[in-house]
């Protein structure tokens, strides 16, 4: 006689809303109502309960151990798409919107594991549709040997990030590009908050600061809670034909005491052992999304690594010697706080780049003030002030750095 399935973990997903598309194009409104995870014997049950439609897709990927399920687009709760504990194979899951139409759950394996079978039970007796896939411990082997490649990775719709080309006004163009988001929530702050949610915000207010001045035509490489691709982060600067690409980060440490900001350039040696940690973790960005990073042909990797020119380097190095000192007057900095790392999200050859490392959300003083708007209005400010004297130099010539 079967065992019962024992479920080990009960996860409440709060997502309120949910609009999911049929293949017609059809819209239905619905809500994902719960995600368990069960453990019997030789498999683990993922469990996702829905009160609307379920249409989706399955593929795995290796190095590290992924299943990917998407699924027709559905709203988020802040809460709802980080990094979530889970059981049996399953290390833990996240949720949340990979590009317009399409969200996405990545399931990451503890260990090597095959999907033995998946399928819809329709809604009946109060009881919303569910999808369940069964999960069954494998060989690498065996794992690689029934490894389905996903679909190529579609390059995200423009519409809603903002990515017009640049005026024929004067007016020099700011990229900012708020870190993380949709299905990578980035890092968990001690107040509760994702990283993801915060770095959107900041961005919004220095968007604001900057464009109340007239001078600057100002594009997000997100307006909404939506993954985008580091190297599509770069390449909305390039299409957009950007003076400044500055993309906005907060960092996490193992330590609750550190805290402070500091700014990166490109280098392919890092200023530091810290350094070259934040990069390696910020490059993982594309395999927490479940992107399959094996389907880039290996001319376009060597590309990509070796696009840094020199003269783009020491504009971005230039910029954030202006931009420390700014920041230095609106909040802490960290000891040598500019720094070299090999970031990918700033590989533009022609645009002048930095990430910006707000603070640590593992801090309560740093995670605090970042979620503050009052706060986020000062950091704002000393962004704007370092983008004025950054051009002021520049056309007064004293910023000719060649």
């Amino acid at each position: 006689m079967r065992k019962p399935v024992k479920f080990i973990a009960a996860l409440s997903v709060m997502i309120l809303t949910a609009a999911f598309m049929l293949v017609d194009g059809a819209a239905f409104a619905g809500s994902v109502k719960d995600i368990r995870i069960g453990k019997h014997e030789n498999k683990t049950r993922f469990v996702l309960e829905a009160d609307g439609p379920l249409n989706y897709r399955i593929f795995t990927l290796a190095d590290p151990f992924r299943v990917v399920i998407d699924l027709a687009e559905v709203e988020v709760g802040s809460s709802g798409a980080g990094a979530t504990k889970a059981g049996g194979v399953i290390e833990r899951y996240r949720l949340g919107l990979f590009k317009p139409g399409t969200s996405r759950i990545v399931l990451d394996l503890a260990q090597p594991a095959i999907v033995q079978k998946h399928f819809v039970i329709k809604s009946r007796n109060g009881q919303g549709a569910r999808l369940v896939i069964d999960l069954e411990k494998a060989s690498r082997n065996t794992f690689l040997a029934r490894m389905e490649k996903p679909d190529p990775l579609p390059v995200a719709s423009s519409r809603g990030l903002a990515t017009e080309s640049r005026s024929r006004s004067a007016r020099k163009v700011i990229v900012l590009d708020p870190g993380h988001g949709g299905v990578d929530p980035g890092a968990p702050a001690v107040t509760g908050k994702h990283e993801k949610n915060i770095t959107l915000q900041v961005a919004r207010v220095v968007r604001d600061a900057l464009k109340r001045t007239g001078r600057y035509d100002v594009v997000l490489t997100r307006e909404k809670d939506i993954f985008i691709p580091l190297r599509q982060r770069f390449e909305i600067a390039r299409g957009s034909n950007a003076d400044l690409f500055i993309s906005l980060h907060a960092d996490s440490f193992k330590s609750a005491q550190v805290r402070g900001a500091s700014v990166y350039t490109l280098s392919e040696r890092a200023s530091d052992r810290e350094a070259a940690l934040l990069a390696a973790k910020e490059n993982k960005s594309d395999v927490i999304a479940g992107i399959d990073l094996g389907t880039e042909p290996p001319e376009v990797s060597s590309i990509l690594i070796d696009l840094a020119q020199r003269e783009t380097m020491n504009y971005s190095a230039h910029f954030a010697g202006i931009l420390v000192g700014e920041l230095g007057k609106a909040v802490p900095l960290r000891r040598n706080s500019h720094r070299f790392a090999g970031f990918v999200v700033l590989k533009a050859p022609d645009v002048p780049s930095v990430l910006v490392e707000m603070g640590y959300l593992s801090n309560h003083q740093d995670a605090t003030a970042l979620s503050n708007r009052t706060n986020q209005v000062k950091l704002a400010e000393s962004i704007r002030r370092a983008v004025d004297g950054y051009f002021l130099k520049i056309a007064s010539g004293q910023g000719n750095v060649l």
